[in-house]
């Protein structure tokens, strides 16, 4: 396995696309194309990572958080990030990031919070904007059922719950082959006609090349006449935070100590109680204060997040719990989302959970 074999697999999972403006997520260090011998997974990648890395004989790290966030004008050894890049590349490890992107996903960071609270009915709370794509293309009859099912088998056609979504109307094609190409119909020089189906179907794009491809492979005609449009409609299965249900609901004190005791955090900083049942919960791992609006119209009884500042905490105005329970601790059962995809997809290699305790702050 090379990393781009890794990497690649993993970027269908959670596409660089759905990372947040600031963010860095992908192939920070190394050479794609560089065999594996085995996997650290962790949540940072510090100095003592990377020296754990060298001991075990593993020349991939796969992290949550990007070691570089901002430009590096240079590489001097001044700080813990620069010294980090250094030693890595003088012991030809690679460093591979997966961060707000895996927030954005099913299945990622906040599903797995979510399957530590036992939450049922779970949604995203902010879906993604700007994702949805609209495919329009144009097939002999003989032939649409061919292409609808190689769009859909890229993964074309999901609304919701309902896969293989499309539309088709009946109507008549026009074309005229020039001198040099080769018709699937028709005759050079002709004008021909053709009776064709529209078909229509809706895609994220972050697999539009996936997409075309398969058109292009299924479709008949030398050259395929297609059209995409972009669509306005929210995409439901990617965003950030996710609001469940708890099986039965709880008292809030109660709710907070099974916080406590789950994410094993020193400290909940929290707001003020409101006397009532926990029953619709709110999560988002790392840090979380932007989605507090949303998480007010969800109706949610608390919010599960991290790093709330002192005024953000006047914001919950009674109408939401808050439960800060620390950014590391909210993240660190990323790991085992790491873990279930990658031995899923590469059950015969080597992957190992990083032993190094990566949060910098302390609880007294």
């Amino acid at each position: 396995m090379t990393v781009k074999d890794l990497v690649s697999y993993l970027e269908t999972i959670a596409p660089l696309s759905y990372q947040e403006s600031y963010d860095n997520s992908g192939l920070i260090i190394g050479d794609a194309h560089q065999e594996v011998t085995s996997v650290l997974i962790t949540i940072d990648t510090i100095e003592s990572v990377v020296d754990e890395a060298i001991e075990m004989g593993a020349n991939l790290i796969v992290s949550h958080h990007p070691i570089i966030f901002s430009a590096l004008k240079k590489i001097t050894g001044a700080n813990y990030v620069e010294r980090t890049i250094i030693k890595a590349i003088k012991n030809n490890i690679a460093i591979y990031a997966c961060h707000t992107n895996l927030d954005s996903v099913i299945g990622g960071v906040n599903s797995k919070i979510c399957e530590k609270l036992e939450l049922q009915n779970c949604r995203i709370l902010s879906p993604i904007q700007n994702e949805l794509q609209k495919l329009v293309t144009f097939v002999p009859i003989d032939f649409v059922n061919a292409v609808q099912e190689a769009v859909f088998n890229a993964g074309a056609g999901y609304i919701g719950n309902y896969d293989k979504c499309g539309f088709t109307t009946q109507g008549n094609g026009s074309f005229r082959a020039s001198q040099g190409s080769k018709p699937f119909v028709g005759e050079i020089g002709k004008t021909h006609y053709e009776k064709e189906f529209r078909f229509e179907t809706i895609f994220p794009k972050s697999i539009q090349n996936k997409v075309i491809s398969a058109l292009i492979k299924a479709h008949p005609y030398e050259e395929v006449a297609y059209d995409i449009y972009s669509l306005q409609n929210e995409y439901l299965k990617a965003g950030m935070g996710i609001v469940g249900e708890l099986k039965n609901e709880v008292s809030e004190i109660d709710f907070l100590n099974k916080l406590k005791n789950i994410f094993k955090t020193g400290s909940i900083r929290y707001t003020n109680l409101l006397n009532k049942k926990i029953k619709k919960v709110a999560v988002c791992g790392g840090s979380g204060s932007f989605l507090l609006k949303d998480t007010i119209a969800a109706k949610a009884d608390v919010f599960v997040s991290s790093d709330f500042k002192y005024h953000q905490f006047f914001d919950a105005d009674n109408k939401i719990l808050v439960a800060d329970i620390g950014h590391y601790e909210s993240e660190q059962f990323t790991k085992e989302v790491f873990y279930s995809l990658l031995t899923k997809k590469f059950p015969n290699f080597a992957f190992y959970f990083s032993k190094i305790n990566s949060n910098p702050i302390n609880y007294l």
